[in-house]
C-alpha cells in the first residue's frame, strides 16, 4: 500500500513520525509520504526535521518513507512560490491542500495549485471541470480521500476525472492511528465514490508514477 499524504504531530497529526511509520509499516504500507501542514511561517521548520528522521526510518524498518509537505491556506497565487520554496528544502512530494466542502478554504486554491508543479491537490470539494483538465495538463493527481468530511465531494470528483481522464490517488490524510488504510476502509471508500474495487490498483500505480517522476526510490 501507498499513501501519499498523512500527518505528524510537526503539524495537526498526534503520533511523532517514528510511531506513524512503524504503525504504517506494521499494516502493510510498503511507502508512506509524511505531508505535515505548511505555511510561510513554518516550512523550514517542518521539512528539514522530517528530512533528518525519514532516512533512519527507512533503513530501520524496511519501508519507503518520503519527505512531503501539504501547503495548506496559502495565499492562491502564492502556492507556486510556496512549492518551489519547499522543494529548495528537501520536499519530495508536494500536496495542496484543496477547497474541501469541509471548511473555508481560500477561493481559487484549486486554480492556482494544478498549476504549481505539484503532486497532489488534496480533498478538492467542488473543483471545476476547468481545473480538471488543468491538472491533467500539469500532470497533477487528485486525491480520493478516506478522511470524513474531505470525502464527501469523492464520488464528484472521481467522475470529473474519470471523464476528463486526469489521474488520481487513493490517501487518507491521516492524522491518528485509527486513520490508517485497511481493506474494509479500501472497500468503502471506493464504493462511495463510486469506483470499482480494481480501481484502487490504479490509482496506487498512479501514486508509483508521482514517485518515479520524482526520481525517488
Amino acid at each position: 500500500m501507498i499513501d501519499l499524504h498523512t500527518h505528524t504531530l510537526f503539524s495537526d497529526g498526534v503520533l511523532l513520525p517514528s510511531e506513524l511509520v512503524y504503525r504504517a509499516k506494521y499494516k502493510g504500507y510498503k511507502t508512506i509520504a509524511l505531508t505535515d501542514h505548511v505555511d510561510y511561517s513554518t516550512y523550514d521548520y517542518v521539512i528539514p526535521r522530517i528530512l533528518k528522521v525519514a532516512g533512519i526510518l527507512r533503513s530501520s524498518y524496511d519501508i519507503h518513507v518520503i519527505t512531503g509537505v501539504e501547503i495548506t491556506y496559502v495565499p492562491p497565487k502564492l502556492i507556486k512560490e510556496m512549492a518551489s520554496k519547499c522543494r529548495l528544502l528537501g520536499a519530495e512530494i508536494i500536496v495542496v491542500h484543496g477547497q474541501t466542502v469541509a471548511e473555508t478554504v481560500p477561493e481559487e486554491t484549486n486554480h492556482y495549485a494544478v498549476q504549481a508543479g505539484i503532486d497532489v491537490l488534496a480533498h478538492p470539494g467542488h473543483i471545476s471541470k476547468e481545473d480538471v483538465l488543468l491538472a491533467k495538463e500539469n500532470n497533477v493527481c487528485l486525491e480520493i480521500t478516506t478522511r470524513n468530511g474531505h470525502n464527501a465531494t469523492n464520488k464528484e470528483v472521481a467522475a470529473l476525472a474519470l471523464e476528463c481522464g486526469t489521474k488520481l490517488v487513493f490517501n487518507t490524510d491521516s492524522h491518528s492511528p485509527e486513520d490508517l488504510m485497511d481493506e474494509s476502509k479500501i472497500e468503502k471508500t471506493l464504493f462511495n465514490a463510486g469506483l470499482d474495487l480494481k480501481y484502487f490498483d490504479v490509482m496506487q500505480k498512479n501514486a508509483v508514477d508521482i514517485i518515479k517522476n520524482r526520481g525517488l526510490k
